[in-house]
């Protein structure tokens, strides 16, 4: 299992072949851009950015800003195609209307006010841990997850307007700070579960398991997680369906797989369907479907989930090279995913059969190898 573990994420490894920020709308494009916004940020190690696009009513979109976050990007040693090897490096609070971007190479997390498409950068806060690359979101709690030095969770509050870092919700997932390479042994993704009752983590190659913090009341995680192991699996990136399950990739045997998350914190396996592809390790969802980003194939993978988690394929779709973070928009009819090989976002109309067409492509400026999308 060891040897097609290894297989799997030198496959994916294999798949990539300040001023202020001013207006960069295209003349003529305003007309045709008039939908929802979506970002995408660089992760440029030499100053982190937020590229702000509108969505035109094809789906296409349209570069109308470029925000600096205060901070650096970060590059995972190992890695090519995706810089941070994780998910949900971006992250938007439709509550507060408040975009979060981490800055893994300063160890920093950005806010951002939103005013559609347009950004105004709001503070910029020590993330409590070396080389940020989650956020998660619940409430007036903001959980972020720092990928070295062992891995680890911070927890913060809104208070008065402003991110609040709380000394007591520090949590270490006791993962070996050296092991290598750190792209596949770095912690994939956390977020909380739709009831709010806990905090789930994947540790990909570094822990092979799913941890289950469990939340007070007040949002505290509990001291120690609930460990799932998955020997073998690299668990990465995740959604959860209408119910509630937990629907995961996972590296090792190219699948994406799901789970009921029990009172307890354990979890309870209901399946797992392949995608025969390589580097298997975003997951985002769209209604009852749920696409999975391959990096080392340089598609999407399709799946339906119906209403007893099981997941039926849809096909694969072709992509640019090195597919990594994926977002939908909020009306479910188009999807967006990073292609960190070209720093390309390619464009997608999605059907109500699950299928896919590719709409157009936009380049984002220093985008290669960068991760985190944002389609509001």
């Amino acid at each position: 299992m060891r040897s097609s573990v290894l297989r799997s994420v030198t496959a994916l490894a294999a798949a990539a072949g300040f001023a202020l920020a001013g207006l960069t709308l295209a003349a003529g494009s305003a007309s045709a851009a008039s939908g929802a916004p979506v970002f995408v940020q660089s992760d440029a190690p030499g100053g982190n950015t937020v590229v702000a696009y509108a969505r035109g009513w094809d789906g296409s979109l349209h570069q109308t800003g470029v925000y600096p976050t205060g901070g650096k990007g970060g590059v995972l040693q190992g890695s090519a195609a995706d810089h941070l090897a994780s998910q949900g490096s971006l992250a938007y609070d439709a509550r507060h209307h408040l975009l979060y971007a981490v800055n893994a190479g300063s160890d920093t997390v950005t806010v951002f006010a939103v005013h559609g498409d347009r950004l105004t950068r709001t503070q910029v806060i020590d993330a409590g841990g070396s080389f940020p690359a989650g956020v998660a979101l619940h409430g007036d709690q903001v959980y972020v997850l720092d990928a070295l030095g062992g891995g680890s969770v911070q927890g913060f509050e809104r208070v008065g307007g402003q991110l609040r870092a709380i000394a007591g919700w520090h949590r270490s997932l006791g993962l070996d700070p050296a092991a290598t390479p750190q792209f596949t042994h770095t912690p994939g993704q956390l977020a909380v579960t739709p009831d709010g009752r806990d905090l789930v983590v994947t540790t990909k190659a570094g822990g092979q398991s799913i941890d289950v913090f469990p939340l007070g009341h007040d949002g505290a995680p509990a001291a120690a997680p609930v460990v799932n192991a998955e020997p073998g699996a690299v668990p990465f990136g995740f959604v959860f369906d209408a119910h509630g399950r937990l629907l995961v990739t996972e590296v090792g045997p190219e699948t994406v797989a799901s789970y009921t998350v029990g009172h307890d914190g354990r979890l309870t396996a209901l399946g797992q369907v392949p995608t025969g592809q390589a580097g298997t390790c975003w997951l985002v969802g769209a209604g009852d479907k749920v696409y999975a980003s391959n990096a080392g194939s340089a598609s999407l993978s399709g799946f339906r989930a119906d209403e007893h988690g099981t997941l039926t394929a849809l096909g694969n779709t072709a992509t640019d090279p090195g597919t990594v973070d994926a977002a939908v928009a909020g009306d479910g009819r188009y999807l967006y995913v990073q292609t960190g090989g070209q720093g390309v976002v390619d464009e997608f109309r999605v059907h109500a059969d699950g299928g896919l067409t590719r709409v157009g492509s936009v380049t984002v400026p220093d985008g290669m190898g960068g991760e985190g999308i944002v389609a509001l």
